[in-house]
């Protein structure tokens, strides 16, 4: 808030830009007065494709018709219904449509991708390479080298490359080349905005449609009983049992054949087809387990009680006919008799029931093909067979959706009871029957056998008809036999509005009691017929026919039940009622006793009792059960009216007029609401309407005088209504409401004013059903019912003579000026703390309403017909493509209407005050108060949308779409739209922090709103509103306690409102920026010539243009706002918490996709012009450089140049908690944020790319030539970003991504975030999913969207297809060419720019770098060679850059250039060897010769060669001769020396290459490797440059292994190389003496000659650069724990940092010094040694010989063999490697000539006795190691081991060339030496060993007893072989006969001597130091040593004088014998 607080003094400014003063960006300048402007620039002015960008097109608005779609072939009333839709034909930008876009792309040729191929090629080639020892090869001859390379073939070669061309030309020819064939869209290769971010997107509402739940169809297929006897016929039907309801209507089947049906023929002369249908469809809205499919069976009545018929069915076969054939025929009989006499009556016969949870899941589900299937088991038995447990399964499994179709065949039937027939009976048996212990169980069947067939229901089956009989289509044959929908009775409420005419009526007689009544009354049937009058003549003939019978009947009949005085029924009477009831319809009951005996005189019904049901009463139908006294006789006349329950004088009753019949009534209807509160309102209404006074309603009389205050309250009473009911006639209540408003009623000649609470009705009746219904809402918590009434349904009365249809106001969808437009938006966000001048909102009304000059004269015409703004809505599909095309192909729209033709009302022609919608809604609402307030702002979006419609009908409808925008509403409408957009503004900044959620809504609907105006509105005074809206948001933003989402509100906001169709239209982007004079500023001035499309700028410069100055934030007033908010929130100190930088960048991205989506804005000049609007985006990212995440950096995340927070940036979406969320789960106040993370900053940038590419060209030439040297630089730097972050990945990257998860998990922890941070409401991540948890599905039929939800997606594929990666490559491809293409052309705008100015020294090395940078990277062969040739043209123009400046750009691009000469693609190589042979040339002309860059690509090669890996040594030979081809085409030069220099250069370079060709071949084996370097180092003698070079590759390859101490070797030698060349130069005393003071530095052989041009240039060859070596060289010291050396090093840096008086230097030498001494007492451990010998042919020049390998510290002998048995078992093969296990001399002879031997020994450090005495230390014995030995001992006959005099031991001594450690670890051996010792030797050594083992165990400090213990046992114990007593007894019994052995002799007994003299000091210092525990141990010792000296003395004290004589004789001390 630092900056805002100042700015309070602004608030009395009248923000006049006369002095163009620079407003802070969180104030809100004023606006363009849009409709001024536009008026004085008429767009005819120029024609072409820029004329779009001016005005609105004039086709904007239009009307259309269309009509609503009927799914039945008849229309379900006469009228026909109509849509009415306004809308624009719009296409949301998408992911679908993305990649529509990308399917023409071509695949760009990246070498990355090849190099792939060729690896993946390589793996599958085994072939084994032959080793060979370098040292000895040859380094090629030049003879060999040229004829190698004059017989390769060169590449094509680039005529142009040697013509010579004037700069101009060459770069208008670049420019050209470079924009020919470019992709225009390249947000079309980007990721499109998340969808589940794009707050602008509004789902389109369903088409209002009946209700539909999960539908299953059943089929039945046959029915067979035992005997066949007579017709039986059959129901089906569902209940619920947990419900205990009946939740689906009757379906009645006969599976009769023909022979049975003719039994009935005389009593049905016409069949219908309707009543042949055998399959039916039910609908299942709650699914649940306790569902049944219930069966019923009825047959003709017969006489006999029901047991009685049923059991020749139980007990008789047709298979024992012979048996009962009699009986049978006789059964026949009676079966005719009863068909021909009671063929119209039925009786109950027999039920089962099926479990529908066992079809439809794994518990039961049989298949078709199901053994089981017809096993004649019933459906319960089967379940009970599978298992009762599984039978409380939850809802869940029942997904009556999707199953498995199954074919069962039911062969148990229960018979039905005679007094257990109620709907109460048949729950009771259904609870049985899942019981394992069923009564049912133990009843006996009635065996039959009834297949049918149950499947899930397809979409539109054929044959169809609906509940109503109509043909549902398709139905393409009307012959056909029919599959009827059933009509569900759903277990719950349903809401769903009625959307087709449907009036039915269902009666249900439930039970009879005639107990009392006297007579003959036994076998009852009761007769119900539907009466229009009381005329038997007047029964309609509207009752549903059941099966194989007329459709409609006048009468039906109940089932008798035999000699049953009060029989309960289960029948269902549905009736087709007619739509206009009166007083005179009703049912009338009639019962009859039927006689089943034939008897003389006896009629066949006998009337015995009448009731009936008048339907209507007081104007409503009456339904719900009746308990009604029966009367005698027939009910007098105008009996109907009246109720059975008036007692009428003179009639007779049953019971004394008792309820004595049960009867129940339902209807399901779109025409009677059957609730109170709602026909008491629509009935006054209705009154109002027919002016139908008076009226009586109940006990109330509606006259005149009353009316007023009885609609009010009716009105008020609305909210009683039950919810249910509400939804079902929402859009007739709606509709009456609002002709309430619009028409006044006139009563008694005074208009009544109803607008007030009608208003609040409708305000309480719409949040009622939000609250109610919150899982049908879509992502901005739109009520899915409210949102399609609007969208479809909403229609006003009106005056317009129109047909009574729908209108639709639409889009034309022929203009050319709006094509198919699509918007891609994503999530916005919002800004840190705009501060502004607080003012009230009535202040800020009157401002706004001041300011505007409305005209206010114009009369307004009483009109209404809504919906609302005049851009597409569409735009805001938040669903893809499948939804999208539905959407399109239906035109559907945010502001359509649809009406039922219930609803349609004919204006009263009475009427004459007329009110316009949007006005009226507009003044309730800025009156409103308290709790009707309250709820229109909790649902303001339908109010807002109303308006809106309003508002544009009215405009189309008048005509005043032609009328100017502020001519066309009432200025009181105006004022009172302005009060309430400022009053919901301070709404939103006051409750933010209290009602998150409502807030939220709000804030979004009132940016739909503002949007929606834009289209309809002056557009200078919605500007003003989005304006005051601002203002009353910053004005809190001051005090806010979380700024942060009042920041996220606003940013939303103005993401909606920006995605307005005509955005681009409304920032005018043809405009000039010029400071207006005035608040409306006169635009004459504004252009030179008079155009608006002028793209001269004015003088004042472009520097407006880019920044977010005032004037361009007051011409592009959106667009500054956008980028305003962008700026905010990314300046390092405002308050940007890390998801804002999220919203904020993806608002610009969605608004720029939008604009490459949009086929108007395809021409370039266009693009140039909206890109104008975006310009201040360019300095917007470079501010923000500092922020960006590093792309350079291959570590997961880092922050460029920031030491911002890193954890939030993390790409991987790691799981650690970012240090923001922990601070706020902690409850400590936020730390800010500014580090942006990968997926923003790469978004950024490809905004920033975009900008770069559409601008104008000329435009940018002119901002960069102002730009100062650092802003250039800072540009430089974001190119050079820009290209490391578009890098192309390569298709291997591509397929181990897997993009979902990770961009999924990426999301929902910024999510978690949000959520912690309390910047987003919990419950609104619930709303905004409710789209896809609605059960009634915004999109789809499907009820449970399971497959929509967020969680999901970890369970989605994650496996892409190869064609998926393949396409993922191609677009990733194109994308990285495009962004690195758009740096070149911007690399080129500054070159051109620079160059006139003085700054170009300072930018063109920047320029250059970015080049080489772009080279370096994996590009496409494409932007290659744009980029080689942009290349060529800088150093042509510009060759003093490279050759007399900075020779670190010399090298580098050598570099560059020869990685593409060996690149496998042939255009690549082309350009780089035509750019190389031109960068030759360019020096050779400087100065005649080209030694710098011969220099620089010598050095470059041996680099590469040295680190590359996948280096093709044939591509580069290649390249090499088309350079040496070039010189030799070169006609020019062919005269000097420079073709010959060019041809030495490229031998040289060849040779070089033979030598990598070895180490390609070696990659493998890291020995031969460093060999092969260090044979190629010391190639290079005469180059010290390039030793150096090979010197550090070898130094990092040996770093790379670990190898420190080999590493600081090879670093030492460089040093010494560079001391020398210093020393050569100039004679520095504190400089080292050239190579003499490295000793170990065999460097003194280098040639070196600093005289010469371009030797010694590198970086290195300088003091400094020898510091960096030394002190790189100390470091490897230092790992490798070499401390001493460390030391050695310093010594020689030392004085130069004492000379240099650098002393912070020396005290960091000092004190590294003092760490490494401290360490030197550290233990150490150091190399092992081994000596390999090589032997075999395979092995090539390694045959026989033998080097000492350097291995690390506690290497075993075991390791290394390992490891170099397995190496060449590769190499070879796995039988050809042989190990030879000993030591011994190997003789060749005796060898396999096919094998390949390898004799692996372990050696140790040989010091001679005086080199002791100097290598005291550890480190001393460890260092400089030249002579190594190893033991072997052997006996002569060959044994290697034998008795002591036998014995024999061989030592070998080898000496190596150079001492380790070296720069290698393996060093030849170069000297061998044996030495054989005689056993006596062996003896002495054995002897000299152990005591020296006791003296050291006696000496030690601190003592240690054990060891002292465990040697004196190994030395007195008496049971040690071959101890020191045996060897006593062989060697010293007798004097030896040889005198040589005379001197061993007596070395020996003086060891002995030695040794017991030990033994007893050890004694003595053992008993000091045992405990008494031990002292038996040591008495014992002590014993066993007196016993060793007694055997011992005799042997050592033998006569002296005779040994002495014996002496003089003697000469040699040994054998010794030297090899080699």
């Amino acid at each position: 808030h630092k900056a805002t607080k100042s700015l309070y003094f602004l608030h009395d400014i009248n923000f006049c830009f006369v002095s163009c003063m620079n407003l802070p960006l969180t104030e809100v300048v004023e606006p363009v007065d849009f409709e001024e402007y536009v008026s004085s620039h008429a767009p005819g002015v120029e024609p072409g494709p820029l004329r779009q960008l001016m005005e609105f097109p004039q086709d904007d608005l239009e009307l259309l018709q269309l009509a609503k779609e009927c799914n039945t072939l008849e229309p379900p009333l006469p009228e026909e219904d109509e849509y009415q839709r306004y809308s624009t034909t719009y296409t949301p930008h998408n992911s679908e449509r993305q990649r529509e876009r990308q399917r023409g792309l071509i695949k760009q040729t990246f070498e990355l991708d090849m190099a792939a191929a060729a690896e993946r090629q390589d793996d599958q080639d085994d072939a084994k390479r032959q080793s060979v020892s370098i040292d000895e090869t040859p380094r090629g001859s030049w003879a060999s080298s040229i004829f190698d390379l004059k017989n390769s073939s060169p590449d094509a070669l680039l005529l142009s490359v040697l013509e010579r061309t004037a700069a101009e030309d060459m770069d208008r020819r670049n420019t050209e080349a470079r924009l020919h064939g470019r992709h225009s869209d390249l947000l079309g290769l980007y990721p499109p905005p998340d969808e589940d971010e794009a707050v602008e997107r509004c789902s389109v509402p369903e088409v209002p449609k009946e209700h539909c739940g999960q539908r299953i169809m059943v089929k039945c297929l046959s029915l067979k009983f035992e005997i066949e006897i007579e017709p039986i016929f059959g129901s089906l039907a569902l209940y619920d049992v947990k419900e205990k309801k009946k939740i689906s209507e009757n379906f009645y089947f006969d599976l009769n054949s023909d022979q049975m049906k003719g039994l009935l023929k005389p009593h049905t002369p016409h069949t219908a087809i309707s009543t042949l249908a055998r399959s039916a469809i039910f609908s299942i809205t709650y699914p649940s387990a306790d569902i049944f499919l219930v069966i019923k069976l009825e047959k003709v009545l017969q006489q006999g009680d029901i047991g009685e018929c049923c059991e020749p069915y139980m007990v008789m076969k047709e298979s024992d006919s012979s048996k009962h054939k009699e009986k049978l025929e006789k059964l026949r009989l009676q079966a005719e008799q009863s068909c021909s006499r009671l063929g119209h009556f039925r009786m109950p016969f027999a039920w089962t029931a099926i479990h529908l949870l066992n079809i439809v899941s794994s518990v039961g589900g049989l298949d078709r093909s199901d053994p089981d299937s017809d096993s004649g088991h019933g459906t319960w038995n089967e379940r009970k067979k599978k298992g009762f447990e599984r039978m409380s399964v939850g809802d869940d499994m029942c997904n009556f959706a999707t199953f498995r179709p199954a074919t069962l065949t039911v062969t148990n039937f229960f018979k039905q009871e005679g007094d257990r027939l109620s709907d109460e009976d048949l729950y009771k048996f259904l609870a049985d029957m899942r019981r394992p212990s069923s009564v049912l169980r133990r009843l006996r069947p009635v065996t039959a056998q009834l297949k049918i067939d149950i499947s899930p229901a397809p979409d539109s089956p054929h044959y169809c008809l609906s509940p109503e009989l109509l043909h549902v289509k398709p139905y393409p044959d009307l012959r056909v036999r029919p599959t009827k929908e059933v009509l569900e009775f759903p277990a719950r409420y349903v809401y769903t509005p009625h959307t087709t005419y449907r009036n039915l009526l269902y009666v249900y007689p439930e039970s009879l009691n005639f107990s009392s009544r006297q007579g003959s009354v036994r076998n009852i049937a009761v007769k119900v017929q539907f009466m229009a009058g009381e005329d038997p003549s007047q029964a309609l003939p509207v009752i549903f026919g059941k099966s194989s019978c007329a459709e409609f009947m006048k009468e039906a009949y109940t089932p008798v039940i035999y000699h049953n005085k009060s029989p309960e029924f289960y029948e269902e009477m549905k009736m087709k009622i007619p739509a206009n009831l009166t007083d005179n319809h009703h049912l009338l009951f009639t019962f009859y006793h039927i006689s089943c005996q034939p008897k003389q005189n006896t009629p066949l019904e006998t009337p015995v009792g009448y009731t009936w049901i008048p339907l209507m009463q007081h104007g409503r139908v009456r339904t719900g059960s009746f308990s009604l006294p029966v009367s005698v006789e027939k009910p007098p006349p105008s009996y109907s009216v009246l109720t059975p329950d008036v007692s009428l004088p003179g009639m007779k009753w049953v019971d004394n007029h008792k309820g004595v019949f049960n009867v129940k009534v339902t209807a399901v209807s779109s025409v009677h609401t059957q609730d109170p509160h709602l026909d008491k309102f629509f009935t006054l209404v209705y009154v109002l309407e027919e002016y139908s006074f008076p009226f009586r309603l109940k006990d109330v009389i509606i006259t005149e005088a009353n009316m007023e205050g009885e609609l009010k309250a009716s009105m008020a009473a609305l909210k009683g209504a039950l919810l249910d009911t509400c939804v079902r006639f929402l859009h007739q209540l709606l509709s009456k409401l609002i002709q309430l408003i619009v028409y006044p009623p006139v009563i008694a000649g005074q208009i009544v004013n109803l607008g007030r609470a009608a208003f609040e009705a409708m305000a309480l009746l719409v949040n009622q059903i939000h609250k109610n219904l919150e899982g049908n809402q879509d992502q901005h918590g739109r009520n899915n019912l409210l949102a399609s009434y609007i969208h479809y349904c909403f229609r006003l009365p009106t005056s317009y003579e129109m047909p009574m249809q729908y209108a639709t106001l639409s889009r034309a969808t022929a203009r050319p000026s709006s094509l198919h437009l699509s918007r891609s938006k994503s999530i916005s966000n919002s800004n840190p703390d705009l501060a502004s001048t607080p003012v009230s909102p009535d202040e800020e009304v009157q401002r706004i309403i001041g300011s505007k000059g409305i005209d206010r004269s114009h009369s307004w015409v009483n009109s209404a017909y809504a919906p609302g703004g005049s851009r597409s809505v569409l735009r805001r599909n938040p669903n893809s493509s499948c939804e999208l095309k539905q959407a399109n192909d239906r035109s559907c729209n945010r502001m359509s209407a649809f009406l039922d033709s219930v609803a349609l009302f004919s204006v009263p022609t009475r009427q004459i005050t007329k009110k316009l919608l949007h006005e009226e809604l507009a003044l309730q609402w800025v009156v409103s108060t308290s709790t009707v307030r309250e709820a229109a702002l909790q649902q303001a979006w339908f109010f807002f949308q109303l308006m809106t419609k309003s508002m544009a009908h009215h405009l189309f409808l008048t005509s005043k779409l032609e009328v100017p925008r502020r001519q066309r509403f009432p200025d009181r409408f105006v004022d009172d739209i302005a009060a309430l957009v400022c009053a919901i503004s301070a709404d939103i900044a006051s409750r933010y922090h209290k009602d998150v959620e409502l807030v939220e809504r709000l804030n979004s609907s009132l940016a739909f709103f503002l949007n929606d105006l834009l289209s309809l509105m002056d557009r200078g005074f919605v500007f003003n509103l989005i304006r005051s809206y601002y203002k009353q948001i910053a004005n809190k933003l001051h005090t806010a306690q979380n700024p942060s989402s009042l920041n996220a509100l606003r940013m939303d906001f103005i993401r909606i409102v920006c995605s307005h169709e005509h955005y681009v239209i409304l920032n005018l982007p043809c405009s000039t920026l010029s400071p207006p004079a005035s608040p409306s500023p006169s635009t004459s001035s504004t252009t030179s010539q008079g155009s608006a499309f002028s793209s001269m700028v004015q003088d004042q410069g472009v520097a407006t243009m880019f920044e977010l100055s005032v004037p361009f934030r007051h011409q592009h007033f959106l667009s500054g706002l956008l980028l305003a908010e962008l700026s905010l929130i990314l300046d390092p100190d405002g308050e940007g918490v890390f998801f804002l930088h999220k919203k904020a960048i993806s608002a610009v991205h969605s608004m720029l996709c939008s604009h490459d989506a949009d086929p108007r804005y395809s021409d370039p000049q266009v693009r140039a012009h909206i890109a104008q609007l975006y310009l201040p985006l360019i300095p917007i990212v470079m501010e923000a450089l500092n922020q960006l995440h590093d792309f350079s950096d291959s570590s997961p995340a880092r922050v460029r140049h920031a030491s911002a927070h890193a954890d939030d940036t993390d790409p991987d979406g790691s799981n650690i908690i970012s240090q923001s969320v922990a601070m706020a789960i902690a409850g400590s106040p936020l730390p800010i944020s500014s580090s942006l993370s990968a997926e923003c900053s790469r978004t950024l940038l490809v905004c920033f790319l975009w900008v770069l590419k559409n601008a104008d060209a000329a435009l940018l030439e002119r901002w960069v030539s102002d730009l100062s040297v650092l802003q250039i630089n800072r540009l430089l730097d974001l190119l050079h970003l820009c290209v490391s972050c578009f890098e192309y990945r390569g298709k291997k990257a591509l397929e181990r991504i897997n993009s979902l998860t990770f961009k999924k998990s990426q999301d929902m922890k910024a999510r978690l975030e949000e959520a912690i941070l309390g910047t987003i409401g919990a419950r609104q991540e619930m709303v905004r999913r409710c789209r896809e948890r609605s059960p009634y599905g915004s999109q789809e039929n499907v009820r449970w969207r399971k497959n929509v939800t967020h969680w999901r997606q970890n369970t989605e594929r994650v496996d892409k297809t190869k064609t998926e990666v393949e396409q993922e490559s191609v677009v990733d491809g194109n994308l990285s060419t495009e962004g690195s293409l758009i740096v070149l052309d911007t690399l080129e705008i500054i070159v051109k720019t620079v160059v006139a100015s003085e700054l170009k020294e300072s930018v063109l090395g920047g320029v250059l770098r970015v080049l080489l940078h772009s080279m370096a990277g994996n590009q496409s062969a494409l932007f290659l060679q744009h980029c080689f040739t942009t290349q060529r043209a800088l150093v042509f123009k510009f060759p003093e850059m490279l050759f007399e400046e900075d020779t670190e750009l010399c090298a580098d691009l050598c570099l560059r250039l020869l990685r593409h000469c060996s690149s496998s693609v042939g255009s690549v190589r082309s350009h780089a060897s035509a750019s190389l042979y031109l960068l030759m040339r360019q020096n050779f002309e400087i100065g005649n010769n080209f030694a710098r860059v011969k220099m620089q690509v010598t050095m470059s090669l041996s680099s590469l060669v040295g680190t590359s890996q996948n280096f093709n040594e044939e591509h580069l030979r290649r390249s090499l001769k088309t350079i040496l081809t070039y010189a030799e085409e070169d006609l020019e030069l062919r005269d000097t020396p420079f073709p010959e220099q060019v041809q030495d250069l490229v031998f040289n370079l060849h040779m070089i290459l033979t030598d990598t060709v070895k180490m390609k071949e070696h990659q493998q084996d890291p020995e031969m490797l460093i060999d092969l370097m260090y044979r190629i180092a010391k190639g290079y003698q005469n180059s010290p440059d390039l030793r150096l070079t090979w010197l550090q590759n070898m130094a990092g390859k040996h770093s790379e292994r670990g190898n420190h101490a080999e590493a600081a070797h090879c670093l030492v030698h460089s040093a010494a190389l560079v001391a020398e060349y210093l020393n050569m130069l100039e004679d520095c005393r504190y400089l080292p003496i050239g190579c003499v003071t490295f000793q170990e530095s065999a460097v003194s052989d280098d040639v070196l000659s600093p005289e010469e041009e371009g030797i010694c240039a590198g970086k290195y060859f300088s003091e400094s650069g020898l510091v960096g070596l030394l002190e790189q060289a100390a470091a490897s010291f230092n790992m490798a724990a070499m401390y001493e050396a460390i030391n050695e090093v310093y010594k020689i840096l030392l004085p130069i940092h004492e000379a240099n008086k650098d002393f912070k230097k020396l005290a960091t030498v000092h004190g590294k010094l003092q760490d490494a001494f401290n360490k030197v007492y550290n233990q150490r451990m150091f190399g092992t040694y081994f000596r390999v010998g090589f032997y075999g042919c395979r092995f090539g020049d390694l045959d026989e010989q033998e080097f000492v390998y350097k291995e690390p510290s506690i290497t075993k002998l075991a390791e290394i063999s390992h490891r170099l048995e397995e190496f060449y078992s590769e190499r070879f093969g796995d039988e050809v490697v042989e190990i030879i296990k000993d030591s011994n001399p190997v003789d060749k002879s005796k060898l396999d000539p096919n094998k390949a031997y390898l004799q692996i020994t372990y050696v140790e450090p040989f010091f001679d006795t005086y080199e002791l005495k100097e290598r005291i230390t550890y480190f001393d014995k460890n260092y400089n190691l030249r002579t190594f030995m190893y033991c072997t001992p052997f006996t002569l006959d060959g044994r290697a081991h034998g008795d002591l005099h036998e014995q024999y031991k061989r030592k070998t001594i080898l000496t190596t060339s150079h001492a380790f450690p070296y720069i290698k670890t393996r060093i030849n051996v170069i000297n061998k030496e044996e030495i054989i010792l005689v056993p006596i030797e062996v003896a002495i050594e054995d002897m000299q060993k152990k005591t020296q083992e006791l003296a050291f165990a006696t000496n030690q400090d601190p003592a240690d007893s054990k060891m002292l213990q465990m040697v004196l046992q190994g030395c007195v114990g008496t049971t040690v072989n071959q101890g020191p007593l045996e060897v006593a007894q062989v060697f010293l019994s007798d004097i030896p006969d040889d005198p040589k052995l005379f001197r061993h002799h007596n070395k020996l007994r003086l060891c002995f001597k030695d040794f017991t003299k030990r033994c007893e000091d050890a004694l003595r210092k053992n008993k000091a130091l045992i405990g008494p525990d031990q002292k038996e141990y040591h008495r014992e010792l002590e014993r066993n040593y007196n016993k060793l000296k007694e055997a011992l003395g005799p042997l050592i004290n033998l006569i002296y004088s005779l040994l002495s004589c014996l002496f003089v004789s003697c000469s040699t001390s040994s054998f010794r014998r030297v090899d080699y």
